[in-house]
C-alpha cells in the first residue's frame, strides 16, 4: 500500500475561511476554491500543482487511492476537500493533529507549527498570510512558487511528525482515528429537513407568544424589547424586584463573589418557578422559553448543512476531545448532547433519519462507568451484582429507604441512580442535593438526609473510597516522582500503570496533569482553561472515563468488521444497517458490545440495543 501524505492550499478571505465559518461551511462555501496542492509518496520529495478544478482532479486521479493510505495535518480539512470535490476517498486516512492530541493531551497545542518546533523538525513558514484574498489566478508565477515551496515544506514537515508520533501510538488508536474521521468524509447519516422546517416555525411562534404575553405587564412596546429584559440577568433581576420577588444569589466558582442564581438548574431559580405569584412563575416561564434560542440556532444549522450537503449530514467529532481520550463536538454541531426528554425538542434527533433501504442502530453500553468502577476498585459484591442482571440502582436505593425499591418506584430509584453514579466519585451532601433537586424526575431531600445517604455509600462500599486514597497517594508520587522509582499498578486486575508521565491506559496512551503540583494543601494541575483542582476522587472519574472509552473504542472496531459506525455520543455506538440484515446486524452488535476487552477479565459489560429508520427513534 502506497503512502500519500498531502497538504491543500486554499482561498480564504476575512469573511470566507475559518475566522468567520465552521470547517463544513468554509468547504461548501461557493467562494471556495483551492489554490494548489502539495503530494508526497512514501519517502520520495513532495511535488506541488496548481491548477483549475478540472486539472487538479486528473492529477489527483493519477495516484492509486483505493490502494493508499493518506496522512494530513487536519484530516477533517484537506480529507474533507478530497472526498467532497474530487470524490476520492483512500484507503485509510492518517492525521498527525488527532495523533498529536492522544500522545502530547489535549492541551498542548495541536497547530504543525508548534508541533515542528516542539520536536525541532525544522520551521513551518508563513506564506500563508500573503495569500489573504487571494484567488488562484491573482498570484504572479513568483508569488505562486513561493507558495508552493511553503506547501511542500507543510507536506514533509507532516511526513516527519508521523514518523514520530505513530512510535507512540498502537494500531487500534490509528484505526480509531480512521472510523472518526470517516464519519465526517463519508457520511451515512440524512436530514429530514421538512420535520426541522415544521419545528423552526413552532419554535418562533412559541417565542412571539410567550413574549407578547408580557408586553403590557412590563410596559414594553415591542416583544424584543421583553425578550432583552429578560435575557439580561441585571434586567430580570429588576424586574423580579419590581415584582416583589425576592432575587435569588450564589457565589460565583469563577469569581468568588456574590452573583445571580438565575441559571435554569440553580436551586433558587427553580424555586422562583414554584412560587405563590403567577406572575413571577410567568417571568421564568418565559425567560426559560425566549433565554436561549440553542434549539432555534441548532436547527437552523441543521438545515442548512442538509442543504450543502445534498441532504447528507457530516458528523464532525473531535477525536480525544477530552482530557480521559473521550470524542467531543466541534465545528458547533454537538451531537453529545442533543435533547431527547422533551418531545418538541427531540425533533433534532428525530430529523437524522437512516438512508433508503437502511436502519439505524444505537447501541448503548449499560451503566459501563459503575461497572467500570465497581470491578476496578474491587467492590465485589458490586460487581456480582452487575454480572447477574440485578438492578444496582434500585439496590442501593433500598438501603436508603430501608425498604425494596423497583423501577415501580421511579423517584426512589432515580435517588440510587443518582447516588451509584456519583458518589462514588466523592460527590458530597451539597451537590447531591442540588443534583437531586434540579434533574428530573426531582427529588427533594434535605442536607441532613444527603449527608446520611453518602455516609451509608462509603459505609457500603469501602473498596471504591479505598481506590480515592490510593489515586490520592498516586497523585503524591507522580508530583515527587524520583528518578530512580519504577512505574506501578493503580490496581489489582493491572490495568492503568502510575508513572513520572502520568497514568498509561491499556491503549498505552497516558491520562496527565500538566505541572502537577500543591497550593494551598490541595492537588492542582495546568490546562487551557487555567487551574485544575484534583483529589483522589476526581482522578477516579477520569480514570473511570478514560477506561469506558477505551473500551467502548475497541468494540467500535470490533463492529466495523462488518458494519461502519457512523456516530458515537457518550459511551454508544451508532451504526447503520441494511433493513434485511437488522436481525443479524443486531444480534452482532450486541455480542460485542456485551463482551469485555482481554485486559478486563471479571468486567461484567452490558449494552442495550434500540433500532429505527431515525435516531429519535432508537
Amino acid at each position: 500500500m502506497a503512502f500519500i501524505t498531502l497538504d491543500f492550499e486554499t482561498y480564504y478571505s476575512n469573511e470566507v475561511g475559518f475566522k468567520k465559518q465552521t470547517n463544513e461551511e468554509y468547504l461548501r462555501d461557493a467562494e471556495f476554491e483551492v489554490v494548489g496542492v502539495s503530494v508526497k509518496v512514501d519517502d520520495a520529495a513532495a511535488v506541488w500543482f496548481s491548477g483549475d478544478k478540472a486539472a487538479t482532479k486528473n492529477f489527483l486521479d493519477q495516484y492509486d487511492w483505493h490502494e493508499s493510505a493518506l496522512l494530513c495535518h487536519n484530516m477533517m480539512f484537506d480529507g474533507a476537500i478530497l472526498a467532497w470535490h474530487y470524490g476520492i476517498v483512500p484507503a485509510m486516512y492518517y492525521d498527525t493533529l488527532c495523533m498529536a492530541r492522544a500522545v502530547h493531551g489535549v492541551d498542548a497545542g495541536g497547530s504543525l507549527a508548534k508541533l515542528v518546533e516542539r520536536y525541532n523538525l525544522g520551521v513551518k513558514g508563513t506564506e500563508v498570510v500573503n495569500a489573504l484574498g487571494k484567488k488562484r489566478l491573482d498570484f504572479d508565477k513568483a508569488s505562486l512558487a513561493r507558495y508552493g515551496a511553503y506547501c511542500i515544506n507543510d507536506t514533509e514537515l507532516t511526513y516527519k511528525l508521523f514518523n514520530i508520533l505513530a512510535e507512540t501510538m498502537n494500531s487500534d488508536e490509528l484505526d480509531l482515528i480512521d472510523l472518526t474521521l470517516r464519519m465526517y468524509t463519508q457520511p451515512s447519516l440524512k436530514v429530514d429537513d421538512a420535520l426541522l422546517i415544521e419545528r423552526l416555525d413552532e419554535v418562533k411562534q412559541e417565542k412571539s407568544n410567550l413574549l407578547r404575553s408580557l408586553m403590557s405587564r412590563m410596559s414594553c412596546a415591542t416583544e424584543e424589547e421583553v425578550r432583552k429584559k429578560l435575557a439580561s440577568n441585571k434586567q430580570f433581576a429588576a424586574v423580579l424586584e419590581e415584582a416583589g420577588a425576592v432575587v435569588p444569589m450564589k457565589t460565583s466558582p469563577a469569581t468568588g463573589k456574590q452573583t445571580f442564581a438565575l441559571a435554569k438548574n440553580d436551586e433558587g431559580f427553580i424555586a422562583l418557578t414554584e412560587d405563590d405569584d403567577s406572575y413571577i412563575q410567568q417571568l421564568c416561564a418565559v425567560r426559560l422559553g425566549t433565554k436561549s434560542t440553542i434549539e432555534e440556532s441548532r436547527i437552523e444549522r441543521f438545515i442548512h448543512i442538509g442543504a450543502r450537503n445534498k441532504g447528507m449530514l457530516p458528523i464532525p467529532l473531535k477525536y480525544y476531545g477530552a482530557h480521559t481520550g473521550r470524542w467531543s463536538g466541534m465545528d458547533m454541531v454537538n451531537f453529545q448532547n442533543l435533547p431527547s426528554r422533551d418531545k418538541k425538542k427531540k425533533t433534532l434527533k428525530n430529523s437524522i433519519v437512516a438512508p433508503r433501504g437502511h436502519i439505524i442502530i444505537n447501541c448503548d453500553s449499560s451503566q459501563i462507568e459503575a461497572r467500570v468502577l465497581a470491578w476496578l476498585a474491587g467492590q465485589d459484591d458490586v460487581t456480582e451484582q452487575f454480572a447477574n442482571g440485578e438492578d444496582v440502582y434500585s439496590a442501593f436505593a433500598s438501603k436508603i429507604y430501608k425498604k425494596p425499591i423497583s423501577k415501580e418506584n421511579p423517584v426512589e430509584r432515580f435517588v440510587g441512580k443518582t447516588c451509584v453514579l456519583g458518589l462514588g466519585y466523592g460527590t458530597g451532601a451539597v451537590k447531591l442535593k442540588h443534583t437531586l433537586k434540579t434533574q428530573p424526575p426531582n427529588a427533594d431531600l434535605s442536607e441532613e438526609e444527603c449527608k446520611e445517604i453518602v455516609e451509608l455509600y462509603r459505609q457500603v462500599n469501602d473498596n471504591i473510597t479505598r481506590f480515592w486514597r490510593d489515586c490520592e497517594r498516586a497523585l503524591d508520587d507522580m508530583m515527587y516522582w524520583p528518578k530512580e522509582r519504577k512505574a506501578y499498578y493503580l490496581d489489582q486486575h493491572k490495568t492503568i500503570k502510575v508513572s513520572s508521565s502520568g497514568l498509561q491506559l491499556p491503549n498505552g496512551l497516558y491520562i496527565r496533569y500538566n505541572n502537577l503540583r500543591k497550593e494551598d494543601g490541595k492537588f492542582i494541575y495546568d490546562s487551557r482553561k487555567g487551574k485544575v483542582n484534583i483529589w483522589g476522587g476526581t482522578m477516579v472519574e477520569n480514570v473511570v472515563q478514560a477506561l469506558a472509552r477505551v473500551i467502548v473504542g475497541e468494540q467500535m472496531l470490533s463492529i466495523n468488521v462488518r458494519y461502519r459506525p457512523v456516530l458515537t455520543v457518550h459511551d454508544a455506538a451508532v451504526i447503520v444497517v441494511p433493513e434485511n440484515e437488522l436481525r443479524h446486524a443486531l444480534a452482532f452488535i450486541t455480542k460485542v458490545m456485551s463482551t469485555p476487552p482481554t485486559w478486563a477479565v471479571g468486567l461484567p459489560v452490558a449494552c442495550e440495543a434500540k433500532y429505527g429508520i431515525s435516531y429519535g427513534d432508537c
